[in-house]
């Protein structure tokens, strides 16, 4: 009885152990397939390219527009994410203070005919952000580039009668942000604008042009953003090599002014002021000295003899159209002004002196042919004209011509055509002393006072025209200069 109840007893024990033995192989078992399957699923997530988590969850599950990408190690520490950057810093009090320098790189082009000019420029701002303070131990700055600047906010300036801007993007976009540990950054770039230039042409090209660049923010009036230049006058710096073909860069300086908008209000704006003064060598020699000569050259025409009419009559009209083209030529280059410009002064009196020494020929010529028909007249009234051409023949008959006493020497040239003037007045002392002619003369006593020595025409123009002619130039340049 004992015997059958000590094996119902170890019976009992062999099969408890059993069990125990299955339930603990049990877990093993689990433990080495969550393993496996956690393996597999690093793998699987390693293939996709993104997290652990199930691609059916609807809580993990990424919207197919969404490209944002993890946070590198300097956004977290700026704390990009934790701050609206569409606001401005310290937004609700008072302005915030934004300084500005500018870097002239160069002057490229100044156009009279568009009224503009082009300069290529690095602006730099300066403002602090207290969201944009980070630690550091050695109070370095941390410097970025044009990607950072999307994600921050920063000084929304432009230039003011501009009309065409672009910032440099070779290689990259020309843009500098550096940010330092207490929030104070520096925002740089390079820019090429194109902006108005309302020019004076006056005195043009004896002119000196100021012309101006304005800077001003777009959004923010004076009630949120102080624009101001960091240095006074010293935040304008230029560089040394820039020059112009055409004027001589005088002087550079900035302004502050305020803008009124009667839609927003006030707004601050910086200015930037340069001085240019013309270069004149380039004009003295393209305009000012071939019209100089053209009327110089017509001068010419005063030593000519008058009856040299295919040599003085060209000269004329080439010397006036010469001038023409001087003329048309200065004034295809220049804007439509509907003001007279210095250099129109000169040309126009120039080509007035050219055109005045063809009409002193013309009146010339003109007096000429009056007096030769008005001698031919007075020839036909005399009772014997043919001792007219003839001194010899006048001595003959003394008491028709009045010369019996006078010297042969004195009129062996008469009647020459080299002494034009001598027989004319021959032609009225042979009409006066004749008493016989009395009656004839009377009537042409009037004739005899008008008659005009054309060759003193000549002469009086030789000195008339230069003289007048520099006395104009001695005034234009005291004037102008």
């Amino acid at each position: 009885m004992c015997t059958m109840q000590v094996d119902a007893v170890l019976v009992l024990i062999c099969v408890w152990l059993v069990g125990a033995a299955g339930k603990s192989a049990q877990p093993r078992g689990h433990k080495l397939e969550t393993y496996k399957q956690s393996r597999s699923r690093r793998d699987t997530s390693k293939m996709d390219g993104g997290g652990g988590h199930k691609s059916g969850s609807p809580i993990f599950k990424r919207s197919p527009d969404m490209t944002k990408s993890p946070m590198t190690k300097s956004e977290q520490l700026l704390r990009i994410d934790d701050h609206d950057f569409t606001m401005r810093p310290a937004f609700g009090g008072p302005p915030i203070p934004v300084g500005v320098d500018v870097q002239v790189e160069s002057l490229d082009t100044i156009s009279e005919v568009d009224m503009d000019f082009t300069m290529t420029l690095y602006l730099r701002h300066y403002w602090k952000d207290e969201r944009l303070a980070f630690p550091s131990t050695n109070n370095q700055s941390m410097t970025f580039d044009s990607r950072l600047v999307k994600k921050i906010w920063v000084p929304d300036m432009f230039f003011v009668h501009s009309k065409r801007s672009f910032i440099h993007d070779t290689t990259t976009d020309n843009v500098m942000l550096r940010v330092y540990p207490d929030g104070n950054v520096l925002y740089s770039l390079r820019v090429t604008v194109t902006a108005m230039c309302n020019m004076d042409l006056s005195r043009f090209p004896l002119d000196t042009q100021t012309c101006s660049l304005e800077i001003e923010s777009y959004a923010y009036t004076d009630d949120d953003l102080m624009l101001y230049w960091k240095k006074g006058n010293e935040s304008l710096n230029t560089d040394d090599r820039i020059s112009l073909s055409q004027f001589l860069i005088q002087k550079f300086h900035t302004t502050t002014k305020l803008a009124f908008y009667s839609s927003t209000g006030w707004y601050n704006r910086l200015y930037i002021h340069f001085t240019l003064r013309r270069h004149i060598f380039f004009f003295l020699l393209q305009t000012y000295f071939p019209a100089t000569l053209m009327v110089m050259l017509s001068w010419v025409s005063f030593w000519i003899d008058r009856r040299a009419v295919p040599a003085r009559v060209p000269l004329g009209i080439t010397t006036v159209l010469t001038m023409s083209t001087i003329i048309t030529g200065v004034n295809a280059s220049m804007p439509r002004v509907s003001y007279i410009k210095a250099v129109d002064i000169y040309l126009w009196v120039s080509f007035v002196f050219v055109f005045l020494s063809v009409i002193e020929y013309a009146a010339v010529n003109y007096l000429s042919t009056v007096q030769e028909r008005k001698e031919r007249k007075l020839r036909e009234r005399l009772p014997c004209t043919c001792g007219i051409g003839n001194p010899d023949e006048m001595m003959i008959d003394p008491q028709i011509t009045g010369y019996g006493t006078m010297d042969v020497n004195t009129t062996g040239n008469y009647g020459m055509p080299e002494n034009g003037g001598r027989q004319e007045r021959m032609l009225a002392q042979v009409a006066l002393n004749d008493p016989h002619l009395a009656g004839q003369v009377k009537p042409s006593r009037g004739y005899v006072n008008i008659w005009i020595d054309t060759h003193a025409i000549d002469k009086y123009s030789r000195v008339v025209f230069p003289g007048a002619y520099v006395l104009f130039n001695i005034i234009y340049w005291s004037i102008y200069s």
